[in-house]
């Protein structure tokens, strides 16, 4: 599949129409509906990651899957200890109940999951893709990067890149699925993909896991905690996707003013991007808005950067 935004070929698009929900009572003023874009991600991509011998041996597969991973059982998994929420759409928020905790419908935040941060700090979303080279080199503190599997191990060298210069990468599913859509089967398939493409690439365990669109409840807290994942969302948004629209109906201008005005309190999370030269470039101005003095999210929190770092 091709399409063409503002002059830009992707190769493939696997973002959906969903409404951003802010927290915080933090509001869309013009309504947005939100996309994700990864560049490229494909169904069999060229990958540059070895797929180990371990990974063979467990799996019986030889080679890196495309957008839908297959399932494969781990036995410390509990399916009794999941709550038995019907999958639901992005666009059906009013059939989803408000026990589930729904952050991405309902604001919902559950007692585990990081939101809000005591200084102002970047996150970025949807890599490793050649343009986070591009912020890298601006980079002059360490950030906190949520990267696709499937992009991981199609950019080792970026990947490795993030490592080396000391920044946090924590686990953004392995193909962008909406999660609370998906069958539990599938919800482990993203999970446990992403974390061995991090294991083969970095020789670590991720601690943090941020949800494609905030797509969260309880159900998939149920199954990311037992991965040992403590879900990371946002008390800031900078719609910086809406970019890439034509006819966009926000200006480069206005989220930088929205940036400003949260710079007044210092505080926060933000959501942005790194899959796309327009949302690198945009991240380049908000760092030199707030500065350095930015954090991790394991500093955030006081907590631990990965569960495991091996030696490689």
């Amino acid at each position: 599949m091709k399409m063409q935004l503002n002059g830009v070929t992707l190769q493939s698009i696997i973002g959906l129409f969903c409404v951003s929900q802010l927290v915080q009572g933090e509001a869309n003023p013009v309504g947005l509906k939100q996309i994700d874009f990864q560049f490229p991600v494909l169904e069999r991509a060229a990958t540059k990651t070895p797929f180990p011998d371990w990974l063979t041996a467990f799996t019986g597969l030889k080679e890196w899957p495309g957008l839908d991973p297959p399932y494969i059982p781990l036995d410390f998994i509990n399916f009794d200890g999941i709550p038995d929420y019907e999958p639901y759409d992005q666009n059906h928020c009013n059939l989803v109940p408000r026990e589930s905790c729904s952050f991405d419908c309902h604001h919902c935040i559950g007692h585990d999951d990081v939101y809000t941060c005591s200084k102002l700090s970047q996150t970025f979303d949807d890599g490793p893709s050649p343009s986070t080279t591009k912020l890298l080199d601006q980079l002059e503190h360490k950030s906190t990067f949520f990267n696709l599997g499937i992009n991981i191990v199609q950019h080792p060298e970026i990947y490795h890149r993030m490592q080396r210069e000391g920044h946090l990468i924590g686990s953004h599913t392995w193909s962008h699925a909406y999660l609370p859509n998906i069958s539990n089967e599938k919800i482990i398939a993203q999970i446990e993909w992403s974390i061995w493409a991090m294991n083969a690439t970095g020789s670590h365990t991720p601690k943090w896991f941020r949800p494609p669109y905030g797509g969260i409840d309880d159900r998939v807290r149920a199954i990311t905690r037992q991965f040992g994942l403590q879900a990371v969302l946002w008390d800031h948004d900078t719609f910086d996707w809406s970019l890439l629209l034509n006819n966009s109906p926000t200006t480069e201008q206005e989220i930088l003013q929205n940036v400003v005005n949260w710079n007044k309190s210092k505080t926060g999370l933000i959501l942005e991007h790194d899959s796309t030269e327009k949302t690198v470039d945009l991240a380049i101005k908000i760092n030199q808005l707030i500065g350095d003095d930015q954090s991790t999210v394991s500093q955030c929190v006081g907590g631990i950067d990965y569960i495991k770092e091996f030696l490689s």
